[in-house]
């Protein structure tokens, strides 16, 4: 069996569902009526047939819709990126701004999102750029320009109450992903260190970087040693970098989620939110409200 969730928090009404259960129905997709999850703002389709089709059916309107097997929904591992994630800013594109930078090396890092530059040399080319800028900004911008996502907060606090291990990993920087890590609350964040000397960025990251292969590589090996499979996992990212870890989870019927992300990771994941905040992969997961921690 296979459940449709629709997602449209303060904004989802019962002939909104009822439309997509039609959808469904026209679509061969055989739905078995449905149930909400939170009044007005998630609701549940269960269906028996062609996941496919029950998303070409039902994406791409005004809410967000997640696709998947009911049994297993709720997952024991979430892997997630950072930088427009986790966070609602580009860290590198932030501290370029602070050395008169930022058009340069946002046009950078929007490219290598996108998928059309490799991205450890794209990191390599930016950070070089940021050579001699005093080390002390970086703590300025995490205070002034570092925002949590929301529902960042949310999500990974309920997925802990239920046991699920989280882990944050990023072609950032670990002097940020430290205390967005603390902040939100994971178990564990990756990220690469901005080399200093003297008081100033060297224009160098330590190496290996951490890169798409980085986070595929934890995401199977945080599961491996949780015991888990790929089916029992939650990947989620908005760029180029995060595809393989997404399309891991998703393969393996596992759910890869693309967040407010660049068209070559939405058109390969699982399941896309576009409109919604992070707490949307806790519906997602069959969690209501009243099953979520508060943010503190």
């Amino acid at each position: 069996m296979f459940t449709a969730t629709l997602i449209a928090a303060g904004r989802l009404r019962a002939g909104d569902i009822s439309a997509a259960a039609d959808a469904l129905d026209q679509a061969g997709c055989a739905p078995a009526g449905w149930s909400w999850l939170d009044e007005g703002a998630a609701a549940d389709i269960p269906f028996g047939l062609d996941p496919a089709a029950a998303r070409a059916a039902l994406e791409g309107g005004a809410l967000d819709v997640v696709v998947q097997q009911l049994e297993g929904r709720e997952k024991r591992l979430l892997v997630a990126d950072m930088d427009s994630t986790m966070i609602q800013c580009e860290c590198i594109d932030e501290l370029a701004d602070y050395a008169g930078l930022k058009p340069q090396i946002a046009a950078i890092t929007e490219a290598a999102m996108r998928g059309e530059l490799d991205f450890a040399a794209a990191l390599d080319a930016r950070v070089a750029l940021l050579k001699g800028l005093d080390a002390g900004v970086i703590d300025r911008c995490l205070a002034e320009r570092v925002r949590l996502m929301p529902g960042a907060r949310t999500l990974v606090r309920t997925m802990r109450s239920h046991g699920t291990r989280c882990v944050l990993v990023s072609g950032g920087f670990t002097r940020f992903a430290a205390p967005v890590a603390a902040e939100i609350g994971f178990d564990r964040a990756l990220a690469n260190e901005l080399l200093v000397a003297n008081g100033l960025l060297t224009g160098a990251v330590t190496k290996p970087i951490v890169d798409a292969d980085t986070k595929l590589a934890t995401l199977r090996a945080e599961a491996a040693a949780l015991g888990l499979d790929l089916r029992e996992t939650l990947a989620v990212g908005d760029g180029a970098n995060d595809l393989p870890m997404i399309e891991a989870a998703k393969n393996a019927g596992g759910l890869g989620v693309a967040y407010h992300a660049k068209p070559v990771a939405a058109a390969a994941a699982g399941a896309r939110i576009e409109h919604g905040d992070l707490t949307a992969l806790l519906w997602a997961q069959g969690i209501s409200r009243r099953e979520w921690a508060t943010e503190r």
